[in-house]
């Protein structure tokens, strides 16, 4: 099974702010549900209660959310105690690609296990309480890069990049 990271940040790896978006980017949204569709998506609690109640959970996904709290009720959803059960649950559930969806300490969790990186540079550097962990570029290998430049719905320009793990 392909374990995948799907995030949005910035230059500075800002991904969130006050448990939101910084930014208003529906290209990028529209990216993240057609490729996520269908698959088995993990989040963390926060991230999960981020996510406005009219869209929990994310349709057409299998939505895993990963708390520490025993008696977490998510309706529509998966609710486990460890990335580990989470990633366990999808690959028993025939699960071919999987996507970690956030926030930091998921995908903090997630990173040494990834396959590969599905992310959404956008070009600029903006105020953040949340940040995506930092990891060594070395080790990822760029196989796309699409930009999409500032319009009058995208107030920052962007690139869609796939990273996947070098073999050592």
């Amino acid at each position: 099974m392909i374990i995948s990271l799907i995030a949005a940040l910035s230059e500075n790896n800002v991904i969130g702010k006050n448990n939101d978006l910084p930014w208003h980017l529906p290209d990028d949204m529209k990216y993240f549900m057609q490729t996520t569709k269908g698959h088995h998506c993990i989040m963390g609690r926060k991230n999960y209660e981020s996510i406005p109640e009219k869209f929990r959970p994310l349709p057409n996904r299998t939505n895993i959310v990963v708390t520490r709290q025993q008696h977490f009720h998510a309706p529509g959803c998966i609710v486990v105690h460890s990335l580990e059960h989470a990633l366990t649950l999808a690959e028993k559930n025939g699960e071919q690609e999987v996507f970690i969806i956030g926030g930091s300490d998921i995908y903090g969790l997630g990173m040494p296990h990834a396959h590969r990186l599905y992310l959404t540079e956008i070009k600029t550097s903006l105020e953040g309480d949340t940040f995506f962990p930092s990891y060594k570029k070395n080790e990822w290998k760029e196989v796309s890069r699409k930009h999409h430049t500032t319009d009058d719905r995208h107030i920052f320009s962007f690139d869609f990049v796939l990273y996947e793990k070098l073999t050592p």
